[in-house]
This record gives C-alpha cells, sequence and structure tokens, in this order.
C-alpha cells in the first residue's frame, strides 16, 4: 500500500510503482467515484485517434477470428517473400 496526501485544489500524486502497474501516463483521464468502501479511481484511457480503427467492433470480431484460427493451426508460414508468392500461383 502506498501513502499520498491531498494537497492544493484537491491534488494527490499517485504513486510511481501504483502509475507504473495501472500504465497511467501524463494527461491520462481518471474516473473518480465514492463507493462503499472509499474512493475509486478508475483509469480512463484513450485511444490514440490514428489507431482507432484497431479497436472497431468490426475490426476487433476479425482479430478473434484469426486469433482462433492461428490457436487451431488452420494458417500457413512462409520462410520468404517468394514462397508466399509462389504459394499464390499454386
Amino acid at each position: 500500500m502506498a501513502d499520498s496526501r491531498v494537497r492544493a485544489k484537491g491534488q494527490v500524486t499517485i504513486p510511481r510503482e501504483i502509475r507504473e502497474l495501472a500504465h497511467l501516463e501524463e494527461g491520462d483521464p481518471i474516473e473518480v467515484e465514492m463507493v462503499p468502501e472509499g474512493i475509486l479511481l478508475r483509469p480512463q484511457k484513450v485511444v490514440d485517434a490514428t489507431q482507432s480503427w484497431f479497436w472497431t467492433p468490426n475490426w476487433q470480431a476479425g482479430e478473434r477470428d484469426a486469433s482462433a484460427d492461428i490457436a487451431a493451426g488452420r494458417v500457413e508460414t512462409f520462410e520468404s517473400d517468394e514462397e508466399f508468392l509462389d504459394s499464390l500461383d499454386d
């Protein structure tokens, strides 16, 4: 457990080891909620706009399908570009 103090304007420093474990970086938004056990801080990671396509439902469905194919061995691997291109001719 790490200790921190409330400073002017309600600022609280989250200890480095906690920030690292939570993958928090400067400027990341955090949701603050009062719960029966106390104050809950919940990181709200924002996806970089240039990477948002990866997180669309359609793309994520394709990622799940690809992962299932890999796990089931329904893939081919090639040692070179030429080997791959030759396989297209077959």
